[in-house]
């Protein structure tokens, strides 16, 4: 099913103009970006804004768009799908999921040589025509379709009586979501973590490009005497974990963020622990930079804030699964602890003391994972797939 396009912002659809490139066989290509939806800023969104600093003059098309939550795509050509005209859909996108497939597909490709898709949810299902080159930057296989426990996690937000048309509605998605697997020519993925999650469940290959951080934006600083964990509270981020070590051991500890589980956490702590809420970016960097540690005690598909801590000289201590592996280098940029319990972390914390960390080492490796790297890459691959 194709749609008329809703086009939001500036701008006209033309050839590759993007840095470093000025030639070759990009040149006269037409690029065309796709993404699940614009209604926030995170991580994934970040990687929408790397790809149209990239490619300027590329349209970004997604299903949904918010220009009051998402700073930065002003200059953007940007189409939305048809559920761009339901009332409160760009304030509650997570209700819109069981029409996400169609609506991804009404998005017309027609007209490009080469399609990105940046891909968490459904921008992987785009129909494009035989000829066109569709590569999806995989953040991961869609979570709630694929991980029982981040269904469940969604399902507390809905009447118990909605669950069980949910579940069959989610199954649907689910056999939608291995189909359009085909619909891509070559996978990319952000971590090696996430490229055994696309080989398992679209039975697919696909190539490592880590996604891009702003490492030049962080500063090295003498150290203080806290520990710092960053991020927002949620049950897999695994803060009543760091918390009751902390608790044990009496060592400082910063938190930084807020969510549903706010107010348990803030109960489960004591007086060694301060949480500091919401803060500016300034202010973040600072705590970084004087931290002695981050603590990383989940499992992410990447993870940006243990490379933003790296850029800014500290060392990690993370939990031994997930993108973490990818990133901490163990004794040189931080450590690992092996299981997900109290017992592993506080042997690692006392350890930790132990080894004497240079933080100008760290920082550099942290410049691996830069925003030039992340688009020399990303072009160098697309060249070699033409």
């Amino acid at each position: 099913m194709q749609s008329d396009n809703k086009k939001a912002g500036a701008g006209e659809s033309s050839p590759f103009k993007g840095p470093g490139v000025g030639g070759g066989a990009l040149k006269n290509k037409k690029i065309a970006i796709v993404c699940d939806w614009l209604t926030n800023l995170g991580g994934a969104e970040k990687v929408i804004m790397s790809l149209h600093q990239l490619f300027p003059q590329a349209p970004i098309y997604t299903t949904l768009y918010d220009k009051s939550r998402t700073k930065g795509f002003e200059k953007a050509t940007i189409y939305t799908s048809f559920l761009q005209k339901i009332p409160l859909a760009k304030k509650k996108h997570t209700l819109m999921l069981a029409g996400m497939p169609m609506a991804i597909e009404s998005l017309n490709l027609n007209d490009y040589d080469i399609v990105i898709s940046s891909s968490h949810s459904v921008a992987k299902g785009i129909i494009t025509k035989p000829e066109t080159l569709h590569i999806s930057y995989c953040h991961t296989p869609m979570r709630y379709a694929w991980e029982p426990w981040e269904l469940e996690y969604r399902l507390q937000s809905f009447p118990r009586f909605t669950h069980q048309k949910i579940k069959k509605m989610i199954h649907k998605i689910r056999m939608w979501d291995r189909l359009t697997a085909d619909r891509v020519d070559h996978f990319v993925v952000n971590s090696n973590y996430v490229a055994e999650r696309v080989q398992k469940y679209y039975r697919k290959p696909s190539t490592v490009i880590h996604p891009p951080v702003h490492t030049e934006a962080f500063q090295i600083r003498s150290p203080e005497d806290y520990f710092l964990m960053v991020g927002r509270m949620i049950p897999y981020k695994r803060f009543d974990l760091v918390i009751e070590a902390f608790n044990h051991l009496g060592k400082p500890l910063k938190i930084v963020g807020t969510g549903p589980e706010e107010s348990k956490l803030k109960k489960m702590a004591k007086k060694n622990i301060e949480f500091m809420g919401r803060l500016s970016d300034d202010s973040l960097k600072r705590l970084y930079s004087e931290c002695k540690a981050l603590i990383f005690p989940q499992i992410e598909d990447f993870g940006i804030t243990p490379i933003e801590c790296m850029a800014s000289g500290r060392p990690v201590i993370a939990y031994d699964e997930g993108g973490a592996r990818d990133t901490v280098i163990e004794g040189k940029t931080g450590m690992f602890f092996k299981e997900q319990t109290v017992d592993s972390l506080m042997q690692t914390l006392a350890a930790f003391g132990e080894i004497k960390w240079d933080s100008q080492i760290i920082k550099e490796h942290a410049e691996k994972f830069s925003e030039k790297r992340f688009h020399q890459e990303l072009t160098e691959f697309i060249y070699s797939k033409l």
